[in-house]
């Protein structure tokens, strides 16, 4: 049996505190260790709980969820909150996610995936991957591979670029599949159509990532970093 995660709540509104929590517990890979509907509170237990990783309220009484996620660096954060302006503070704190409400459960899914992954990342003594490809059956190395991305001809297939220069078809496979085997500390998704190597990175900002992968033209390829997709890129280039 699968590890749940346990998670610490955080939200002043008891409304929207019970509603985070129902929307939780109905995920069979989390624990809620316990919700707080005080910033005081949280800070003073916190320390003494067993967690993975904390949901935590921007606009609170006291303190705010900004200054409250400072203090847990050393835990993952998904920041949550109807006001989309704090979405480059908590860029800066190296949140995992930002969620705006009112939260989709769909969409707590996909934040808590991204929590998983970066708590524990894929353990394998194999530095390859079979894959049907459009030569065949593929043994794609890691270390070679640059960039992912989603087939324009078929939705089903993906186009993964080779460091070589080689570019390879995908038979009809997920993205979701391919997270689940390359090793997640060396990988990204950053937008609905791209996963990318952490090692192809060449510069980044807020909305964009550069890489070391050229085009047809010899020009860097550059990639736009998804709103969904962002915190959980910065936090696995900075860990």
């Amino acid at each position: 049996m699968e590890t749940k995660l346990k998670c610490l709540l955080l939200d002043d509104e008891l409304p929207g505190l019970t509603y985070l929590r129902m929307l939780c517990e109905k995920l069979p890979q989390v624990e809620v260790v316990k919700a707080f509907n005080s910033p005081e509170r949280f800070l003073e237990e916190y320390q003494q709980l067993d967690f993975d990783f904390s949901i935590v309220d921007i606009e609170m009484p006291g303190f705010s969820g900004l200054e409250v996620a400072q203090l847990l660096k050393e835990k993952p954060v998904i920041i949550c909150t109807a006001y989309k302006e704090y979405a480059a503070e908590a860029f800066e704190l190296e949140a995992i996610d930002y969620i705006v409400k009112p939260i989709r459960q769909e969409r707590l899914l996909r934040a808590i995936e991204k929590v998983s992954r970066y708590l524990k990342p894929l353990q394998t003594s194999k530095d390859f991957v079979q894959l049907n490809t459009n030569k065949g059956k593929a043994l794609i190395f890691f270390e070679r591979l640059q960039r992912i991305t989603s087939s324009e001809q078929d939705k089903r297939d993906k186009i993964a670029f080779l460091n070589n220069g080689e570019v390879v078809v995908l038979k009809n496979v997920s993205f979701d599949y391919l997270l689940s085997v390359l090793p997640s500390k060396d990988f990204c998704r950053i937008s609905k159509k791209d996963i990318i190597a952490l090692k192809a990175v060449q510069f980044f900002n807020f909305d964009e990532v550069t890489l070391t992968l050229k085009d047809h033209n010899q020009v860097s390829v550059v990639l736009n970093i998804g709103d969904s997709y962002r915190h959980h890129f910065i936090a696995l280039l900075q860990a």
